[in-house]
This record gives C-alpha cells, sequence and structure tokens, in this order.
C-alpha cells in the first residue's frame, strides 16, 4: 500500500475495518477512496448509530431540545451527521424540520426553549451543521444564517458571549463551530447569501491560522493543553485534531501555519500506528466509548484523514 508521511499501513487499515460500521464506511470513503453506500445503510440499523436511534422516545431525545448534555437531540444530532449517518434518516429529518419551526429564538437565531436569553452562535454553529446535513428547508435556514453572520467580530471570528457579555476576543470553540456550519450549508447547495457566508468562512479561517490553530498570540504556547489532547465525540469542545479536521473538510489546504498543529499530530501516534483518546467530556451518553489512555479508531481514522489530506496539500 502507498504510505505517504502519516498514512496507514494494511495492519491499521484492518483494524478500522473491524470497528463500528460508520468507522468502516469513513475508513473507505476518507483513506481508501472507495464508496461504500451498503456500509452507510448499515449505520442505522447497527453499532452506535444504531443505539443513538433507538434512544429517541416518542417524544425525541432527551428531556428537551437541548437538554441534557449528551442525549438530548441537539447532542444526538450532531453525533449522528459525525457517524456519516444517512442524510435522509425519518428520524432526524423530522427533529431538524420541527426545530426549525419550534426551537427559533426572537433575534432569529436557534434557540431552544430555556437554554439561553440570547440566541448563542456556537449552538447555532453547530444547528446550522446537522440541520443542513440533514435535509433542512433552505427558506427556514435564512435567518439561522443571518443570525450567525451578525455575530462575526470584527476580526472575522466568533465568540458565543459577544451578544451578552460583549466579549469581542474570538474563541476558538465557537469560530470552529461556526466554520463547521457555515461550510456544511454551502456543501449542500443552498444560495441565500452564499457569497457572504464564503466571506465569513475565509475570514474565520484566517483568525485560526493566525493564532496557528492553538496558540495565545501572547507567547505561542498553547491556549489551553486541553486542546493538545484528542477527543471523540468532541461535541461543541475544540482541540488541534477537530480544527484540523474542521479546516478540512471546509476545502482549506496545506498552510505553514498549520505545520504545529500537525506536528502535534504527528507526534502522538503511537508506533503501533493507533492513537489514542483522551478523557470523555462529563455527562450522559447513549453509548459506551472506549476508555481513555486506550487506542481510539475514531480518534485515528480523523488523524489519518487529516494527514493526508495537508500532506498531499
Amino acid at each position: 500500500m502507498v504510505t505517504p508521511d502519516g498514512f496507514p499501513g494494511d495492519e491499521v487499515i484492518r483494524w478500522l475495518l473491524d470497528g463500528d460500521v460508520a468507522v468502516q464506511y469513513q475508513t473507505y470513503r476518507d483513506l481508501l477512496d472507495v464508496e461504500r453506500p451498503d456500509l452507510q445503510v448499515r449505520i442505522a440499523s447497527e453499532g452506535a448509530g444504531a443505539e443513538i436511534l433507538a434512544a429517541r422516545s416518542r417524544g425525541g431525545w432527551g428531556q428537551r431540545f437541548y437538554g441534557p448534555k449528551w442525549t438530548c437531540a441537539h447532542y444526538s444530532l450532531l453525533e449522528l451527521r459525525a457517524l456519516a449517518l444517512s442524510e435522509r434518516e425519518p428520524a432526524c429529518v423530522r427533529a431538524v424540520a420541527s426545530a426549525l419551526v419550534e426551537q427559533r429564538g426572537e433575534d432569529g437565531g436557534f434557540n431552544p426553549a430555556g437554554s439561553v436569553k440570547e440566541s448563542d452562535v456556537c449552538m447555532n454553529g453547530m444547528f446550522l451543521a446537522f440541520s443542513s446535513y440533514f435535509g433542512a428547508d433552505p427558506i427556514g435556514l435564512r435567518t439561522v444564517v443571518d443570525f450567525i453572520l451578525g455575530q462575526q467580530l470584527s476580526t472575522g471570528g466568533f465568540n458565543c458571549r459577544l451578544n451578552r457579555s460583549g466579549a469581542n476576543t474570538a474563541s476558538v470553540h465557537s469560530t470552529t463551530s461556526v466554520i463547521d456550519g457555515l461550510a456544511e450549508y454551502l456543501c449542500r447547495g443552498h444560495s441565500y447569501r452564499s457569497e457572504e457566508v464564503r466571506g465569513a468562512i475565509d475570514a474565520a479561517v484566517t483568525v485560526l491560522l493566525e493564532r496557528r490553530l492553538y496558540q495565545r498570540r501572547s507567547d505561542g504556547e498553547p491556549i489551553s493543553a486541553e486542546f493538545t489532547r484528542f477527543h471523540e465525540p468532541v461535541r461543541w469542545h475544540f482541540d488541534v485534531l477537530r480544527g484540523l479536521d474542521v479546516l478540512r473538510s471546509a476545502g482549506v489546504g496545506r498552510d505553514q501555519r498549520l505545520s504545529g498543529a500537525l506536528d502535534i499530530v504527528r507526534t502522538r501516534r503511537r508506533t503501533d500506528g493507533r492513537w489514542l483518546g483522551a478523557a470523555q467530556y462529563p455527562g450522559q451518553t447513549h453509548i459506551t466509548y472506549p476508555r481513555a489512555g486506550t487506542p481510539n479508531r475514531w480518534v485515528t481514522l480523523r488523524a489519518l484523514r487529516v494527514l493526508r489530506h495537508f500532506d498531499a496539500g
């Protein structure tokens, strides 16, 4: 097998293909350039995807759309999108359609009842990502797009506290979530304010690149040590691997300012070609995840596709 820097050998590929059906599907798609629609169909009936779908009660996931973490509809839909469940899955399509009608704030943003007074731009970035993926009505998404674009800082980044406390420093968490949502929106072919959306993505990407993705401007040290550990699922949080994967999905190519982040990915690779997962973020979950500090198929898959993308230029 051809193995450019960071690309796996047969043993790691076999290990990935021995995992959850969603891991199998994305390994074929992202590492082997093979489309396997038969595997994607099975995500709804096997493994993690099936468990999350089965957790949906008659009234929906969790106790309300955005609570509790991580078993509510919001994070369930976000995780199902990350698994690459079919975008036509009826339960997800219905949940997104209902949310567009029932969970809208006075400012036009997605704002689940009882969550926050003003809509949260980080939450809206995540919502735009999974609602675009699961086929939300383009007309219904317009006010969400309007809200997000209206929250962009003059520097190009985003901070979920801008409209609540006036915070004017870009947050890597919020900025990454918004890039992810806006990129998915464009990927689905939506035309409303598309040029402005593209410009907002470019400006937000520049903010992350100027920080080398994860560094403080003052001294070049990591903003947080936790950013250099790799989590799965990432939820709303930022880490270096999530940032790189979102930039990859947004079409960002090789950039010297990402070299430090990519080096972190490379140095965290074990001698057996696998990557370890960090501790889970506290909260209720639908499924049991691999123990922290053990080889993690999802982290390994994402690390390999990130290295493959950026090493290819």
